[in-house]
């Protein structure tokens, strides 16, 4: 990916070496987070409820939605459910020639995503509120609650802010096997997507249903969140192709990622086996065809996956 030399962007807010304060440890974080699995959960209502509410006019007509239908909303982080068998406990130090260029390179994808969305929502007639990006080391403090590194990135909608600690990066290389800027740079436009989703009404409905819905439903609706943010990271890409800075392998790269942090291979990889009631951010399958759907067409009516099979 040709990113060196391209704008970046001022919304970064560098909190490595603050420190975030006091969590616990684990896999926790407080509600609302959406996390690229390592990890994310649901919560309450039936799915029969969500296919007769209706959220936000404007939202629904953003995605190119029969209005009078409805979509559910979840949202934030890259990583499903608990796999708390993943571990950055053995991550080297990274210097900080390596820290600085890692700045530069988030900075500079999140420019990139600033670009395209902005576009997309002004031809839609609407403003693109940019989010803040929170770099940090170890634990964070955010209006979602307190997260660990062992979360993985995630999007908080109380803040509207994604957070990222770039050690996840060499996780993604070492222990997934999914290395490559662009994997990279997918991470990011997944969280980012979020953003997309909190601004159009879809995670504020759903943070509302999850209270009253089952674990089961819960989860299914959580996997079409997650599935529709992959399919928006897949617009994203196309518009960042459209622009020539993607090289050659730079598409697989991003669907290997989207493999290789599906709910069913991380399940494999940390217990054994897979528990496929329990998913809540997609199958490996499903990961990479949402997102290859969005990058094929570019258009977010692609991306619907609440009124289409998952």
């Amino acid at each position: 990916m040709l990113w060196k030399g391209r704008r970046q962007s001022d919304n970064i807010e560098d909190n490595r070496t603050d420190g975030g304060g006091g969590l616990p440890g684990g896999l926790g974080g407080g509600p609302g987070q959406f996390r690229i699995p390592i990890g994310g959960r649901a919560g309450g209502g039936g799915l029969s409820t969500i296919v007769i509410l209706v959220v936000l006019y404007f939202g629904l007509k953003f995605l190119g939605i029969d209005p009078m239908q409805v979509l559910g909303g979840g949202g934030g982080g890259l990583l499903p459910g608990d796999n708390s068998q993943i571990s950055q406990s053995d991550q080297p130090n990274q210097g900080t020639q390596a820290n600085d260029e890692m700045k530069q390179f988030v900075a500079t994808i999140l420019a990139e995503t600033e670009d395209v969305w902005n576009g997309i929502f002004q031809a839609n007639g609407l403003t693109y509120e940019q989010p803040k990006l929170v770099l940090f080391s170890d634990q964070i403090r955010s209006a979602c609650g307190f997260a660990s590194s062992a979360s993985g990135p995630f999007y908080c909608p109380g803040d509207r802010k994604v957070y990222l600690d770039t050690a996840f990066f060499d996780q993604l290389s070492r222990q997934f096997g999914a290395s490559g800027d662009f994997a990279e740079a997918y991470v990011i436009a997944h969280e980012v997507g979020h953003h997309v989703q909190n601004l159009t009404g879809v995670l504020p409905k759903f943070n509302q249903m999850r209270q009253r819905m089952s674990e089961a439903d819960a989860n299914q609706m959580s996997m079409r969140v997650e599935l529709q943010a992959d399919c928006f990271a897949g617009v994203w890409g196309r518009f960042t192709a459209q622009k020539g800075i993607l090289e050659q392998g730079d598409l697989e790269e991003a669907l290997n990622a989207a493999k290789q942090i599906g709910d069913d291979t991380l399940q494999k990889k940390t217990r054994g086996y897979v528990v496929p009631e329990s998913f809540n951010h997609g199958t490996s399958a499903q990961r990479q065809r949402w997102f290859k759907a969005g990058f094929d067409s570019g258009k977010l009516s692609s991306c619907d996956t609440f009124n289409n099979p998952i």
